[in-house]
């Protein structure tokens, strides 16, 4: 993947002049993993729902994962977005690098979510934190696109757009959500910032949209995701391809056990009464 674009994807600050300091270390990416995990809040079959999706990326201590640079989630089979009322306007790169997400329609923004990175400063690791929301772009080709928009305030000033895709797959999955990243230089001499971690909802939770209604502006929460009526035989699958700056790709997956499966999995053990 190409480097990000200076245009609509920019770090701005990223280091004074003070702390640009050579690190002699090396970096163990060859024994970088990733781990991934996805929930339905709240988890009702039949039900409207928030898609909630953790992916994070680990190396061992005192060292940093190569620059991610592209995360792809298969979700399951029969989950209604086309009717989950999400994604009523559309938000564009030049009003987010603008004015943020301040400057999109309420109605536009389909997901929130919060990202880890980590940057190398000498012989120190820094993690920085940064919230992201997911706004609905123009669709690409008939599939629905989408525009997420990373601020972060400390330690480095940024602001980061990335483009997505809910795309068409292949069976046993109904389709897969598509997030190129961009890379985001560091200091001279160290790799480039490493995402760690990404916590990514999909759905209305959080969310607050607005319509008129007999001239008055009315707020109200969007529909969310369907649920399907009934739960597939092993539960409700999940796969995520994760892909680096160094060329290497991981691959992790996670099953939502169906309702009844999860009600017995937490059921408390009753113990009986000693004689």
């Amino acid at each position: 993947m190409a480097d990000a674009d200076p245009s609509s994807r920019r770090l701005v600050g990223v280091l004074a002049a003070a702390v640009l300091l050579l690190c002699p270390c090396s970096t163990a990416w060859a024994d970088q993993s990733a781990s991934f995990a996805a929930t339905f809040a709240p988890y009702r079959l039949g039900a409207r729902t928030t898609i909630v999706l953790n992916l994070e990326v680990h190396a061992p201590a005192g060292e940093m994962p190569s620059a991610l640079t592209e995360v792809e989630v298969r979700y399951p089979q029969n989950l209604g977005f086309a009717l989950s009322g999400l994604g009523l306007a559309i938000c564009s790169a030049a009003k987010l690098e603008a004015h943020g997400t301040e400057g999109c329609p309420a109605n536009s923004i389909m997901g929130r979510g919060r990202a880890v990175a980590e940057l190398r400063l000498g012989p120190q690791l820094v993690s920085e934190s940064a919230s992201i929301s997911i706004a609905r772009a123009s669709d690409q080709e008939g599939n629905i696109a989408l525009l997420l928009y990373a601020v972060g305030p400390t330690p480095v000033d940024t602001q980061i757009l990335a483009p997505a895709q809910l795309l068409p797959s292949a069976p046993p999955f109904g389709g897969r959500l598509n997030m190129e990243l961009p890379v985001i230089p560091s200091v001279p001499g160290a790799p480039a910032v490493a995402i760690t971690s990404m916590h990514v909802t999909l759905g209305p939770r959080g969310l607050t949209y607005f319509e008129r209604v007999d001239g008055h502006t009315l707020a109200y929460t969007p529909r969310g995701i369907l649920m399907p009526t009934k739960c597939p035989r092993r539960g409700f699958h999940f796969a995520a391809a994760f892909s680096f700056l160094d060329g290497s790709h991981l691959q992790a997956e996670n099953v939502v056990p169906c309702p009844r499966a999860l009600h017995r999995q937490r059921a408390p053990r009753r113990t009986l009464p000693s004689r």
